[in-house]
């Protein structure tokens, strides 16, 4: 009878031990959606990365400015606008982890509606410059687009709108 009523004991206390595990992994499980789900809604699209409060996605295939412009518009952003130093870097870092290299590329700055007022596609104001000596400087007067990593300095340079670059597009969390 001793032995009935052991192992009757030891049958529930495993049930017991069963149930609350159960119960633990299920909260735990929640925990991880719910974690999953916050962070989702505050977070970047896959493959975009987040950097003072907006995603930014560098893209390799070359395209003319307003392609690539295009190309941002259908994706919910536009071409990128820089505003610190330390935003330019952390794109600039993107580049180098998809390219291996500071290729060339596309922002959003442009001075085509009137030559020297530059202004950014996404309409927030251009107060940071990051220009190479010596630009923008309208070579033959048909450089109205703005790419980055040019020369050594890798700064800024003034160039035709026609010409095929890699571009980084933008757009707010």
């Amino acid at each position: 009878m001793k032995m009935l009523t052991a192992a009757a004991l030891l049958c529930a206390l495993m049930a017991l031990t069963r149930a609350a595990a159960f119960k633990e992994a299920e909260a735990a499980k929640d925990l991880i959606v719910r974690s999953h789900l916050v962070k989702r809604a505050t977070s970047c699209p896959g493959g975009w990365s987040e950097f003072n409060g907006r995603c930014f996605h560098y893209f390799p295939a070359p395209m003319t400015w307003a392609k690539a412009q295009r190309n941002c518009q259908s994706l919910g952003g536009s071409l990128a606008s820089v505003h610190n130093v330390q935003e330019y870097h952390d794109i600039q870092r993107l580049i180098m982890i998809s390219s291996y290299a500071y290729k060339e590329a596309w922002l959003g700055g442009s001075d085509a509606q009137e030559e020297g007022l530059w202004l950014w596609s996404d309409n927030s104001l251009f107060t940071y410059q990051n220009w190479c000596p010596g630009e923008p400087n309208n070579h033959a007067h048909g450089q109205h687009c703005l790419q980055m990593n040019f020369g050594e300095g890798k700064c800024w340079d003034d160039v035709g709108c026609h010409i095929l670059r890699p571009f980084v597009c933008s757009k707010k969390i």
